[in-house]
């Protein structure tokens, strides 16, 4: 078995090296998309460096979600290939210490790590995400020419009134806050009544109040009424399960927000799959120690280091490519979320077990 001395020394060394790659991903992903939003938003009449600046720094967290699993695996490939180097897993190795026992503390420290991403930076992540798009939303509103966001959101509602068809520029407020958005009201027989054009509109208890609207109908001069009140039975659970991102809520809410969507007859397959995901994370980052583990060990017994590094490098970009498959099909329903979020962590898994295995057992 480690001793305490030995395997808190690796721990340290891990810990140390993801801590290095997370202010390197951090201060890359930032420059990155400061880049890209200043691109996209420097044409609003709104728009200054300090607040696209401000807005990066808000989603960075959901941006560093992304590539958590990558920072585990490359700090893993970088932990123990130094370790190599210095030969120091090849004395542990030496007085009985096997590939399981060295790979413990890094394990552990990915599993804390994973923990760390569920339990705080995706609460940061979901309300960083969701104030810099009611931003960006505010900044956009009124803009008729601007084509920065091409998601536009429809929905169909039916009263005694008849038929309305919604659409809108932004979806803000976990889908409850059309930004810049449009009622087009038909009649028994689908024939257009009216247009109503609004700044906002929010979803209320069984109506949508609309601001700021703009009234056209074939025929007559535009309108400006104010405020309107459009009647609805579109409740806000089917409305944020059919708009809101799942990004934008924390995992703390998933759970209740899924039971409450399914409660009134709606799947929430994006909920189920995003809360699935999150809860397989821990696993999963493990999942990628084990795939640098074989990277690392090839590396000491035949001294390939940049074959095996691209292998290992290739292996995590097949994970990847696999776990947005999979999420694609959990996502619309295909195959049951659980089942799409452990899919990789068990391929992930099964592929280092396999290799450890074989290398030390035969």
């Amino acid at each position: 078995m480690i001793g305490w001395t030995l395997g808190r020394y690796f721990f340290l060394r891990y810990v140390t090296i993801t801590c290095y790659f997370l202010m390197g991903s951090f201060a890359l992903a930032l420059i990155l998309d400061f880049t890209e939003l200043s691109s996209k938003l420097a044409a609003l009449p709104e728009y200054s460096s300090i607040q696209a600046f401000g807005l990066s720094v808000m989603r960075i967290p959901y941006i560093m979600q992304q590539v958590f699993p990558f920072i585990a695996l490359f700090s893993a490939m970088t932990t123990l290939i130094s370790l190599n180097r210095k030969y120091e897993l090849v004395v542990a190795r030496s007085v009985g210490v096997s590939a399981w026992q060295f790979l413990l503390p890094a394990c552990t420290g990915a599993f804390l790590f994973g923990l760390l991403a569920v339990l705080i930076v995706n609460p940061l992540a979901a309300y960083g995400f969701e104030k810099s798009e009611a931003v960006q939303a505010a900044w956009r509103s009124g803009k008729t020419n601007d084509t920065t966001d091409a998601r536009v959101p429809w929905l169909r509602q039916k009263t005694d009134e008849g038929e309305t068809i919604i659409g809108a520029k932004d979806v803000v407020n976990r889908g409850l806050r059309l930004v810049d958005a449009s009622f087009i009201r038909l009649d028994k027989n689908k024939d257009i009544i009216e247009r109503l054009d609004a700044k906002t509109a929010d979803l209320e208890d069984g109506y949508w109040q609309l601001t700021d609207v703009t009234k056209f109908v074939l025929g007559e001069t535009p309108v400006s009424p104010g405020d309107v009140r459009i009647a609805t039975h579109l409740r806000p659970e089917f409305v944020e399960e059919s708009l809101a991102r799942p990004e934008t809520i924390p995992f703390f809410e998933l759970r209740n927000k899924i039971a409450a969507a399914r409660s009134f007859g709606y799947p929430a397959n994006a909920f189920d799959m995003h809360f699935q995901s999150l809860l397989a994370l821990p696993a999963l980052l493990m999942a990628m120690t084990l795939i640098a583990a074989t990277v690392s060990l090839k590396f000491v017994r035949f001294g390939q280091s940049g074959t095996m590094i691209l292998g290992g490098v290739l292996a995590g970009f097949v994970l990847y490519v696999v776990t947005v498959v999979v999420k694609a099909f959990g996502n619309a329903g295909f195959v049951p979320p659980f089942v799409a979020a452990w899919t990789p962590v068990l391929i992930a898994t099964f592929f280092g077990v396999s290799f450890l295995l074989h290398k030390e057992d035969g």
